[in-house]
């Protein structure tokens, strides 16, 4: 029982376990909400990274909900990595995380209750740090492990940054560098040294915690964090959003160190391929773009970094509040223009 790997018992993991973009809207088609409520201020429209709801001219409760199977087969770490993911969406929003709920499904005539508790209490780590309590949940026994929250925060409506209030001219800022899906990858296939693994945890336990403080700034426009749906995909949610096209610099785009051999291997989840599939079509790329970066822009981030809209006078500034603040891969990475929802590789 103690030899048990937690990513043997899963399909898949960490957000690589999404259903696949074009899969989900089909879902979704007809599921739009139809009645109108004045004091919902983020639904399902845009595909936000959480729902809002204002209590009053000063208030609004942020929810979000967020779950997966396990990204590696450390149990503290597994619930490390899925506390913070789920956080994140708090801080995409510019809020400030209140508490949390946590989601637990385990099989457990598998699994020792000392493996389900390590797991549990990652995720209580990761709380404590972001100084919110986790006041309950729900579990079931179930096939395959599962863990995540149920995150709830709060913003004031002003400061609330959706991802489709992005402006013509703002440049892009990315706040960590991509590859957690390949590194992922890596691993299961014994590729992975104890340097690179590191890495992907360093990545994926990082709290985006600075959303909330960029919340404060008016030229800030736009939050999204980058995810299953990797960096093109969160970013088509945004030019979709806020009718615009968006131009990214492949010299620019911040990869972590550690991934990057691999990625050129052509190492990754299958979730790359879903994920070229379903919006390959609105991105363009120039003839220089290896294929390996093309996948790479796919690559689903499990507890990736922020994607910032931010006005061009502003954006140094918001940069070096990103390495101020520890996130060394902090890059600008492009910028959004007027135009089509589509996005543009160079």
């Amino acid at each position: 029982m103690d030899n048990i790997k937690l990513t043997q018992l899963s399909h898949g993991g960490g957000c690589g376990c999404k259903i696949a973009p074009s899969v989900l809207q089909a879902i979704l088609a007809d599921s739009k909400e139809k009645m109108l409520f004045p004091n919902l201020l983020v639904g399902t429209e845009t595909s936000d990274d959480a729902a809002v709801y204002q209590l009053n001219d000063e208030q609004a409760i942020v929810a979000t909900t967020d779950f997966f199977m396990p990204i590696v087969d450390d149990a503290y770490d597994f619930g490390r990595i899925a506390a913070t993911n789920a956080l994140s969406d708090i801080y995409a929003m510019g809020a400030r995380p209140i508490m949390a709920l946590a989601i637990v499904g385990m099989p457990v005539n598998v699994l020792p209750v000392a493996t389900i508790r390590d797991i549990l209490r990652g995720g209580e780590a990761v709380c404590h740090a972001a100084g919110i309590p986790i006041a309950g949940g729900h579990s079931i026994d179930a096939p395959e492990p599962i863990y995540g929250l149920v995150a709830l925060g709060v913003v004031h409506p002003k400061q609330l940054k959706r991802n489709s209030d992005a402006q013509a001219g703002d440049v892009l800022i990315l706040g960590k560098g991509l590859g957690v899906g390949i590194l992922a990858q890596a691993m299961k296939k014994d590729l992975l040294d104890e340097q690179g693994y590191q890495a992907l945890i360093a990545s994926t336990t990082q709290l985006n915690h600075i959303g909330g403080e960029l919340a404060t700034q008016d030229s800030v426009h736009a939050l999204t964090d980058v995810t299953g749906f990797g960096l093109l995909g969160h970013l088509l949610e945004m030019c979709q959003g806020a009718g615009l096209t968006a131009e990214l610099d492949i010299t620019a785009i911040p990869v972590i160190h550690a991934a990057r051999p691999f990625a050129e291997q052509g190492i990754g989840p299958g979730a790359i391929e879903r994920n070229l599939i379903s919006f390959g079509d609105k991105v363009d790329f120039s003839p220089q773009i290896a294929h390996w970066q093309q996948r790479l822009l796919a690559d689903p981030q499990t507890s990736g970094g922020l994607l910032v809209a931010v006005s061009a006078n502003a954006a140094d500034e918001v940069l070096q509040r990103f390495k101020q603040a520890g996130f060394d891969y902090a890059a600008k990475i492009g910028s959004l223009h007027q135009g089509p929802a589509r996005i543009s590789v160079r």
